[in-house]
């Protein structure tokens, strides 16, 4: 992790248990790590419009919160706060809507194949009180290896039946599935260079110009990859289920760049 901050800022000393490897308010007088902070705009911007073609298309209500916890109601928001202010309390507002969310990722996700508007009262159960516990136990423990684990593994569960789908369900998905996970596993990959290579990182930055320099900002790159990861993910989920309810998803590209799920009602006999 970084060492103490070497300038002062809006929001003064960092009372968070973290600190990452973005020098402090090196950009911005009133944003702690800029570049961690602005690279929250992926859980934020596009989500937001996955939810509203959700809505418009009249798809279930979980696939609607699941996208909204990418957005400032959850992920994005705690993660920007925390970031910005390096606030001990920003921080919970960025760690636990991640256990959160992935609770909501796994409900869908292992919801995929059951009929139209029931409801898993046993699996919410569990998840409920898995996030609970979870919450209780960091706020006492305060230490992030315990949220860290916690954390991964919600996300082996999504990845195991995610991986289950792809090749003994809707093969022809692999493409999407395996690149949400490729795209995500790259955004851990460059979180661990962060952490682990984070003097090296820094004194190559006093070297480089700053815009250079902040390419290196690896834990800016987890964000956006780790966001595109998600976003895939709940494309790849929302795909899955539409499929099952005889819908006609499809994949579009906005501006032949970024995918998006356009759903087409059952034929009608």
């Amino acid at each position: 992790m970084a060492p103490a901050a070497d300038r002062e800022g809006y929001w003064g000393p960092p009372t968070s248990t973290l600190e990452w490897c973005e020098e402090n308010y090196a950009v911005s007088y009133y944003i702690a790590e800029f570049w961690n902070t602005v690279s929250n705009l992926i859980f934020i911007l596009p989500p937001i419009y996955g939810a509203i073609r959700t809505y418009k298309d009249g798809l279930e209500k979980r696939y609607l919160a699941a996208y909204l916890c990418l957005t400032g109601m959850s992920v994005g928001l705690g993660s920007w706060c925390f970031h910005m202010t390096l606030k001990y309390e920003m921080q919970l507002l960025d760690e636990l809507p991640m256990i959160y969310s992935c609770c909501v990722f796994v409900y869908c996700l292992y919801e995929c194949f059951k009929y139209k508007n029931t409801v898993n009262y046993p699996m919410l159960f569990i998840l409920i009180t898995y996030s609970f516990i979870v919450s209780i136990v960091y706020l006492k423990l305060k230490q992030p290896v315990f949220h860290q684990i916690m954390y991964g593994t919600l996300v082996s569960v999504i990845v195991l039946r995610s991986v289950y789908i792809v090749l003994w369900v809707y093969p022809w998905l692999r493409g999407l599935g395996y690149t949400s996970l490729t795209v995500f596993l790259m955004g851990f990959f460059l979180w661990n260079v962060d952490n682990i290579f984070c003097e090296k990182l820094r004194a190559l930055r006093e070297k480089m110009p700053p815009v250079l320099g902040a390419v290196t900002q690896f834990h800016a790159w987890w964000h956006i990859l780790t966001g595109l990861g998600s976003y895939l993910h709940i494309l790849l989920s929302l795909y899955t289920r539409t499929l099952f309810l005889k819908h006609r998803p499809k994949v579009k590209f906005i501006l032949g760049i970024w995918p998006v799920l356009l759903v087409e009602p059952p034929k009608k006999l």
